[in-house]
């Protein structure tokens, strides 16, 4: 399960109030094209797309076995965080229709804080798709669900990933040990951005 941030923001009722009913209202497709909210229609696109370890190996919060079982309730838990105002699962389709990636934001509305999670298909990978949409999600997390700080894991060995999240102007902040669902502990590099230092940088 995700984790809240190391640092601890204390939020007014009714800044967790506002984040909770932007989490309810989010409209994926100002996201960009292709998304949508996860449903279980999505779930035999995720099983393909999970079952390849290319994809899914360096992500701690999915669900093992990747099976059709396992991802139906993933994505049913999924739901319900978006109807407490908690969390969101967004699938990108392709030009097909099918599943092509997703992207998991968990929120803590009390804390004003969020951490994102995904992934894309691996013949997609490696095409700077990830970096763009990493970005997109960081922006639409700070001005449209209204948080003002992002946590990031990525596995020690995950050197893309945290390539990646150095670039966006994430400060490392140590390592910590996150838990899988299967009771496993993952040693991982750990960051955070606040609302103020993104601005900052984009202003520039």
């Amino acid at each position: 399960m995700s984790n809240p941030p190391k640092t601890v923001l204390h939020a007014t009722e009714e800044e967790a109030e506002a984040i909770r009913e932007a989490v309810r209202s989010a409209d994926p497709k100002s996201l960009g094209p292709g998304r949508a909210l996860a449903d279980l229609s999505h779930v035999p696109g995720l099983v393909e797309l999970l079952a390849d370890e290319e994809v899914s190996g360096p992500i701690y919060d999915l669900p093992r076995p990747i099976t059709p079982e396992s991802v139906t309730r993933w994505v049913a838990e999924r739901q319900a965080e978006r109807l407490a105002g908690e969390g969101l699962l967004f699938v990108t389709l392709d030009a097909r229709g099918k599943v092509a990636g997703y992207s998991h934001i968990a929120v803590w509305p009390e804390r004003s804080a969020a951490e994102l999670a995904g992934a894309i298909r691996a013949d997609l990978q490696g095409q700077g798709q990830g970096g763009v949409g990493m970005a997109r999600s960081f922006a639409w997390m700070f001005e449209t669900l209204g948080v003002r700080l992002i946590c990031l894991t990525a596995a020690l060995d995950n050197v893309r990933s945290q390539k990646g999240i150095d670039a966006a102007g994430f400060r490392r902040m140590g390592e910590r040990e996150v838990v899988r669902p299967d009771g496993t502990v993952r040693p991982s590099v750990y960051w955070e951005l606040t609302r103020e230092e993104w601005v900052k940088r984009h202003r520039l």
